[in-house]
């Protein structure tokens, strides 16, 4: 089983994260749990939210302590909270930010993979929406779900809530990050 944490701030989009790769993972024929894990966090203050994806039934039903893969969606986490506690070694962490990785500061023997999804988003929004471009990133490094489950996987979300303008935006920003990752 793969556990993934990920880490936002409210309203980023940390939650969505997590619910578009349940969707994916079950598009591709895999078991997959979603769930938050916040309170009465305001806007702007630290969220998490986490993914397990399996190719056979998951029974756990705990909160993830130890993942295998770490998404953060907003780089500043990294001084203010210990984004890499619990990750295990030479676990897989996705972070949205223009700096290199060796610049980030992240201690520990890890899989770093650096990803401009604020400059992708301002270029398609006009505005910062990390989440759905870092899953582009999240399917090319780590090719757990695939690009065609991710997009039905946003067809699933937006199109009813949103409408085709959104969901479509949301799907040109996936497949932007997911060529240019690596």
């Amino acid at each position: 089983m793969i556990e993934i944490r990920v880490h936002g701030r409210g309203g980023q989009g940390a939650v969505t994260t997590s619910q578009l790769l349940a969707i994916a993972a079950l598009y591709d024929g895999k078991e997959s749990q979603a769930f938050p894990n916040f309170g009465v966090e305001r806007t702007g203050a630290p969220v998490e939210a986490f993914c397990r994806i399996d190719s056979k039934k998951i029974t756990v039903r705990s909160q993830v302590y130890h993942p295998d893969i770490l998404i953060v969606l907003d780089a500043s986490l990294i001084q203010a909270i210990d984004v890499t506690k619990g990750l295990k070694d030479g676990g897989t962490i996705i972070v949205n930010t223009n700096k290199k990785p060796e610049d980030l500061g992240i201690r520990g023997n890890f899989n770093i993979h650096d990803v401009d999804a604020t400059g992708i988003a301002m270029g398609i929004f006009n505005r910062p929406i990390v989440n759905t471009p870092v899953l582009g990133a999240f399917a090319r490094v780590t090719k757990l779900v695939s690009l065609d489950s991710l997009l039905k996987a946003v067809d699933d979300q937006f199109l009813h809530s949103k409408g085709q303008k959104i969901a479509d935006m949301n799907k040109e920003a996936i497949k932007k990050v997911y060529e240019m990752a690596q």
